[in-house]
């Protein structure tokens, strides 16, 4: 068997194989062979009909069956010999075959693409020095009294951190707002509607001038909408409402005490401070650690370049674009609006997918020099994990993974995590100070998404 590689494109090439007549015409005769044993003919008992009847009867299922054969030990033994590390399925063209001939063929291959490894070990990276503070734990219990809010009335003008109940009425460019936004009907009229005190869930501007108002006053809103507005009719304009104040309400924040503590299933208070002291303590080590991780992948990545398998980079946008798309249907996007966004989503996808294709190979490289395997157990256990996340059975969960062959996303999901696990233990960490967010900063709001987002849910699809 003679084989010669060319080189077409990085990752790519061209495998010719020439296997020669006498090989042919054995396998002609092996497999003629085989189908005689097996033939039933009229007259003939199984495995007594003469050659030359089976010949006539089966002549073209048997030379197929050579050619499959043929190509498939060949194109085996080819990759063998010529250590090519494949990727997918090659192209087969057929140049030459028949009995008493070489086989001739080509096959066009994906490989996966040659580079040396920077240097891995002691990657330096830097860790901010915080720790867990009695400010942070009682930010925290704040937050726990927040759902346990009552209200009662207040016999007073409106203070920053009320509700103030309202009766309104709007108009925009001296019309009912309706008239220009038909399905906005709630910023048109409302009665004994809550504002909270400031509002950032509301329009804009509009809690702030009710401050120092009582139940009874009238007043007089000016409010600009937002260009980014939820309601685009009204985006970028001008709003005049009228405004009566109902009632003042007060919010009232359960006391600090053993029976708060109780509430959410601690012994006492002090109980409860100790297990939110440990819950800020595993998620500030969980966000060192995912800084951590995130800065040894980007600077092994930045430290080595090479070309990459276009079909490895396809597969893997289609990965991003399957994930995205039912996290946003895990979210409740409907059908109809990923479809309108679908041409962002896939944008977002392919931007991601060259940079995660790039983290696989150094990965499975390293994996590979310091002999870091996955079992099938840790397959299972991840598999088990990402149903229960994702609110599937795992056997159903398991066969749509197999449908399009996500068992190998998994692998190498776990596997990278493995990889990074050896940089982190092998890295240079240096401690630095915490960089101070401005308390404005800390404090401002997030606003809802509107639409689909089109990004990958990165805690499980990230190399890190």
């Amino acid at each position: 068997m003679n084989v010669t590689v060319e080189n077409l494109a990085p990752c790519k090439k061209l495998v010719r194989v020439e296997v020669e007549t006498q090989k042919v015409d054995e396998t002609f005769d092996s497999i003629t062979k085989n189908f005689q044993r097996e033939a039933s003919l009229p007259g003939f008992r199984p495995g007594k009909a003469p050659r030359e009847m089976v010949l006539r009867k089966y002549a073209k299922d048997i030379q197929d069956e050579v050619k499959r054969k043929l190509i498939s030990d060949s194109y085996r033994k080819a990759i063998e010999e010529q250590k090519l590390d494949v990727l997918g399925y090659p192209d087969i063209e057929e140049i030459q075959f028949n009995r008493g001939q070489p086989l001739q063929f080509a096959a066009t291959i994906e490989t996966a693409p040659e580079f040396e490894l920077p240097e891995y070990k002691g990657l330096p990276v830097k860790r901010e020095a915080r720790t867990v503070t009695n400010e942070d734990i009682e930010r925290a219990l704040n937050a726990l009294r927040d759902p346990q809010v009552s209200f009662k009335t207040a016999d007073r003008p409106v203070q920053t951190g009320d509700i103030v109940v309202v009766n309104y009425s709007g108009i925009c460019d001296g019309k009912p707002i309706t008239e220009i936004a038909p399905t906005a009907k709630g910023l048109t009229e409302q009665k004994n509607f809550w504002v909270d005190v400031p509002s950032n869930s509301f329009i804009p501007g509009f809690a702030d001038q009710l401050i120092g108002a009582k139940a009874g006053d009238k007043r007089t809103v000016n409010v600009d909408f937002p260009a980014d507005f939820v309601t685009p009719q009204l985006a970028g304009k001008k709003g005049v409402y009228e405004v009566e104040v109902v009632e003042v309400k007060e919010k009232v924040l359960p006391a600090l005490d053993d029976i708060f503590a109780k509430s959410y299933g601690a012994e006492n208070l002090e109980k409860l401070r100790e297990g939110v002291r440990r819950d800020l303590e595993n998620e500030l080590n969980f966000k060192q650690n995912k800084g951590i991780r995130n800065q040894l992948v980007r600077i092994l990545l930045d430290r080595v370049n090479f070309e990459l398998p276009q079909t490895a980079v396809a597969q893997e946008t289609r990965n991003v674009v399957y994930d995205i798309v039912h996290e946003n249907q895990k979210r409740g996007i409907t059908r109809d609006l990923i479809e309108q966004q679908k041409e962002q989503i896939y944008s977002a996808a392919a931007q991601g997918a060259k940079e995660r294709v790039k983290a696989a190979f150094v990965m499975q490289k390293i994996a590979e020099k310091e002999d870091i395997k996955v079992s099938q157990e840790e397959i299972a256990h991840r598999v088990n994990h990402l149903a229960g996340m994702y609110q599937i059975p795992p056997d159903k969960f398991l066969k749509d993974l197999q449908k399009r062959n996500g068992l190998i996303e998994i692998y190498d999901q776990v596997m990278n995590e493995k990889v990074v696990d050896f940089l982190q233990q092998n890295a240079k960490i240096e401690d630095v100070a915490p960089v101070e967010i401005p308390a404005a900063a800390a404090a401002a709001p997030v606003p809802p998404a509107a639409a689909p987002v089109a990004e990958a849910p990165a805690s499980e699809t990230n190399p890190s």
